[in-house]
């Protein structure tokens, strides 16, 4: 017969666990409650019912943290699992994806713990940012695989639920309405001293590269090297004098604040032809790469001469934040410039190419550009953008202000026969504007160009505005529901410089003039 001591024990574990029953559910209740609100709500459950995080967040901000806490935890597991699938590797093109999605999964660990990191002091637009790279960081993990027609194998023993616990995260920090302004012609994020440097007619080099012997190094590469080594993370000149370079460059996360100077777009050229033709993946075909922060390119041409028949060949590209790329060329054919990811700007460059030329998911402006649409491969279209906008949150896009689109000397003899358009989606939320833009006869009525189909028609959002020449009358244009004729300042002004990159609070420094409104 049970004691009185035992009956009370009995009724005590009972109303514990009553107690706990009960106090799990409304903490489960209040975790779904936030998740709800959430793109994923289910993997988000998931992760916040499960592990370490025994904690219900009360605020918006406590969410947003477990939020991004988890989304870092889970990209480590990934990373883990992706450097052990390795040795799984059956054939070069998916060592080659495989490699590519290393690089990426260690930028998505660091754009994750800066958004993290109490000491980086980011802003809510800085959040965005990161985490817009880190999400288009794991899509250009996987579309190296499909290029390279091997996505039958390792793709699906890398799937996992990273890509949706970031668009959450997006969605949570959304709502950055921080403004930019200009200052001197470039967004405010330039420094006065990067500024200076941009304009002046010969900034001070910490290292000369020459190819007759005359600087501290023959080789861009051997210059680079010395720059790794250096203490601390301060601006660090290299003059490129005369020359053609035949370099395939990267300037890695680590190497913050290198600006490249050379001797004139039409003196000082870095050369290379990789391209997925020859086996490479697009993000590795780039002749020059760049994602260390802060970089700055002046008075430089960035090559990949692979040709059309080659695909994709990218002469440059830039995961870099904070960039600034000035009077610089880049001549290539099928995706010739890469704006990968992060906060770009493009002052007086020449942008050559045929399909897709200028692509990617950056939040970019391209200010007082030179755009030439090449002859292209028998049986192609010219289209001077892709933008890989996937996820609506992102705060991503191409803005092209002040330019001009025109025909390249190759493709003036056989304009009639070749259509030219300005753009077409290569994500689903694909996001571009031409503001206040001179199109010449080469553009096509029509404008824009379908990806497949009815294929993000609906979701993408073009925009022309104020735009002039031969190539501008909007009357014939695409019927699409996404795309508009922009006809208020005010939403125009939403890709300026000022707002779309922010850029008064970084360009002043890199010295580099820029336009803050429209």
């Amino acid at each position: 017969m049970a004691t009185k001591f035992e009956i009370l024990f009995i009724l005590f574990a009972s109303f514990s666990s009553f107690l706990s029953s009960a106090s799990s559910s409304v903490a489960s209740d209040d975790i779904n409650q936030w998740c709800n609100k959430t793109p994923y709500p289910e993997p988000c459950k998931y992760f916040m019912s499960n592990g370490s995080h025994n904690f219900v967040p009360k605020q918006k901000s406590e969410f947003r943290k477990m939020a991004m806490q988890i989304a870092m935890e889970r990209a480590l597991n990934a990373e883990t699992h992706t450097k052990w699938l390795g040795s799984k590797c059956r054939n070069e093109l998916e060592k080659n994806a495989w490699s590519d999605c290393l690089k990426l999964y260690e930028s998505t660990i660091l754009q994750l713990n800066n958004t993290l990191d109490p000491n980086t002091k980011c802003s809510d637009f800085d959040a965005q940012t990161w985490l817009s790279t880190a999400l288009t960081n794991l899509e250009t993990c996987r579309a190296g695989f499909i290029e390279l027609g091997v996505s039958d194998f390792m793709l699906p023993l890398m799937s996992n639920n990273v890509s949706k616990l970031i668009s959450n995260t997006l969605a949570i920090n959304n709502g950055s309405t921080e403004k930019q302004t200009y200052k001197e012609g470039f967004p405010a994020w330039v420094s006065p001293g990067n500024r200076k440097l941009l304009q002046s007619s010969s900034p001070a080099a910490n290292l000369v590269v020459a190819q007759d012997g005359s600087g501290n190094y023959k080789t861009i590469q051997a210059a680079l090297d010395v720059a790794a080594k250096r203490s601390g993370s301060g601006r660090f000149v290299i003059h490129v004098k005369s020359g053609v370079y035949k370099e395939n460059i990267e300037i890695g996360n680590k190497m913050k604040n290198i600006m490249l100077v050379g001797d004139g777009l039409k003196n000082t050229i870095i050369t290379g032809s990789r391209s997925v033709g020859g086996g490479s993946t697009t993000f590795n075909s780039a002749t020059v790469a760049v994602t260390g922060g802060g970089f700055i390119a002046r008075d430089i041409t960035f090559r990949n001469t692979a040709g059309p028949q080659n695909h994709q060949a990218v002469a440059l590209r830039s995961g870099s934040d904070l960039s600034v790329f000035y009077r610089c060329g880049f001549e290539g054919y099928q995706d010739t410039l890469y704006i990968h990811s992060q906060r770009q700007f493009y002052k007086e460059c020449d942008i050559y190419g045929t399909v897709d030329f200028i692509f990617g998911n950056a939040a970019v402006v391209l200010q007082n550009c030179m755009i030439y649409a090449r002859k292209p491969m028998s049986g192609q279209k010219n289209t001077v953008t892709a933008q890989g906008r996937t996820d609506p949150n992102q705060n991503t896009g191409i803005s092209i202000h002040n330019s001009q689109v025109l025909a390249s000397s190759d493709l003036k003899p056989v304009l009639s026969s070749i259509k030219t358009y300005l753009g077409r989606p290569w994500k689903q939320y694909s996001r571009t504007v031409y503001l206040q833009t001179y199109l010449d006869t080469l553009v096509d009525p029509t404008g824009w160009l379908e990806w497949d189909g009815n294929f993000a028609l609906n979701t993408l959002y073009y925009g022309e505005y104020k735009n002039s020449g031969p190539g501008s009358s909007t009357s014939g244009r695409v019927k699409w529901g996404g795309y508009r004729v922009i006809s208020s300042s005010t939403e125009a002004s939403q890709f300026s410089v000022a707002n779309f990159i922010a850029g008064q609070s970084w360009l002043p420094s890199t010295s580099v003039p820029f336009t803050s409104g429209l």
